[in-house]
């Protein structure tokens, strides 16, 4: 996302968390208990033969509302649900079972505001992340996690100008880690960039290495009547196949209020078609932000439900 945008999508986020406390207990690093009635654990995401379409609105992870708003005006139901999450945040549980209810997944961006990606690394966090990995293994059902997205722009605490990417990697990994002694199975892990339209380039510098994540997500929009899917996702996919060839989810999209609006949206799903990418996460929601304004909501435009419902058909 831009500067700009990625700053509103922060606050909002902040904003809207839950500020329930964390238990401070450490727990051990047992096995992921089995499912109920002997039935086998899903350890990850099915993908499936279609295009995953997943959302993200204002008032996620409190309340699902908005998810039962979204599939009334769309006619979709979402499979991947995202919400930002503050660090110190607990996982919220009771979204996921929520989401599970309606078969979809959860998606968690784990940001880490008001901490150092060093002091990470080095343990600082761990009773934290300790008690989340396990809060996520009990839920027993597939998680996607991301951390520190859109590190390789200037925005965000933990990007690029702020902190290094061998201090990212490093935090990643040990992120990760915790989870795996923990035996938190059940996690997909999800590293996200912003696209090179409005970042920086150098993407395999923040890379942790193939064995420590699971997909690639890429966030980018369009913003204006030129906008298109090789200028905003072509140049950014091509580094990342340099570098590695998982599945790669657009976790952050959507296109504004322009003229073109309805040609845009085909012109989106149709460039996640040719590349064979995993979905696309619709950021329905309005940005405000100085003189910055967007509206990425579908549900108040006719034209632009009706581009949208035909791409999903398309996607099946």
């Amino acid at each position: 996302m831009r500067k700009l945008a990625a700053a509103a999508a922060l606050a909002v986020a902040l904003s809207g968390c839950s500020s329930a406390a964390v238990a401070w207990n450490s727990p051990p690093p047992t096995p992921l208990p089995p499912a109920a009635s002997g039935v086998p654990v899903p350890v990850s995401v099915d993908t499936g033969h279609s295009m995953l379409t997943g959302v993200y609105e204002q008032g996620f992870p409190d309340s699902a509302d908005k998810l039962t708003e979204f599939t009334a005006a769309t006619g979709v139901k979402p499979k991947i649900v995202m919400y930002f999450s503050s660090w110190h945040e607990v996982f919220s549980s009771w979204f996921a079972k929520q989401l599970r209810s309606r078969g979809a997944y959860v998606l968690v961006q784990m940001q880490p505001n008001g901490v150092s990606l060093d002091s990470i690394a080095a343990g600082g966090s761990d009773t934290y992340l300790y008690s989340y990995a396990a809060a996520v293994r009990s839920f027993r059902y597939p998680v996607v996690l991301s951390f520190g997205h859109e590190m390789n722009g200037t925005w965000y605490p933990w990007g690029n100008g702020q902190s290094s990417p061998a201090s990212f990697v490093a935090a990643w990994r040990h992120v990760v880690g915790v989870f795996r002694k923990v035996g938190a199975t059940n996690v997909t892990w999800l590293w996200t960039v912003n696209s090179i339209e409005g970042a920086s380039p150098a993407l395999s510098q923040w890379w942790p290495g193939a064995s420590w994540v699971n997909w690639i997500g890429i966030d980018g929009y369009y913003s204006r009547p030129v906008d298109n899917f090789k200028d905003i996702f072509g140049s950014t996919l091509g580094i990342i196949r340099k570098f590695s060839k998982d599945p790669v989810l657009l976790a952050e999209t959507a296109v504004g209020t322009t003229p073109d609006r309805e040609r845009q949206i085909a012109n989106l799903f149709s460039g996640v078609r040719a590349n064979h990418l995993l979905g696309v996460l619709w950021f329905d929601k309005t940005q405000h932000s100085g003189l910055y304004h967007q509206d990425w909501r579908l549900e108040d435009d006719p034209v632009a439900l009706s581009a949208f419902k035909t791409e999903i058909h398309k996607s099946k």
